[in-house]
């Protein structure tokens, strides 16, 4: 059975199917904000997604990083690394990318055992 998390008029937030919830790119909700809160922000909209479809930061498979200035790469890993399970590290790729509005500094897309 699939289910669906927060579905809007275009796209689902996050999809749980095969054991696994796929987590949509989430972006910080302050786009003001600089590297350090806008990566708080959307980890913890990553964590509260995870919990929602039944998991946890602690059953992440994959995460994705999407930063549009790869100068942040040090910034954004300081507040990851404290955000992440150290005993349980999931696989990662950070790239470069531009991102739909010039003012976000950070997408996160994730994948997770249910």
């Amino acid at each position: 059975m699939i289910k669906y998390f927060q579905s809007g008029s275009r796209m689902s937030q996050a999809v749980a199917y095969g054991g696994l919830v796929h987590i949509a790119g989430q972006v910080a909700d302050d786009r003001k904000a600089g590297i350090e809160g806008q990566t708080n922000d959307v980890l913890s909209k990553v964590e509260a997604l995870l919990v929602e479809a039944g998991s946890s930061k602690s059953r992440l498979v994959a995460i994705n990083i999407f930063l549009p200035q790869i100068a942040d790469f040090d910034a954004m890993n300081s507040i990851y690394d404290a955000w992440v399970d150290p005993a349980r590290l999931p696989a990662r790729a950070c790239v470069e990318a531009r991102l739909a509005d010039p003012d976000l500094r950070i997408e996160v897309t994730a994948i997770a055992a249910v």
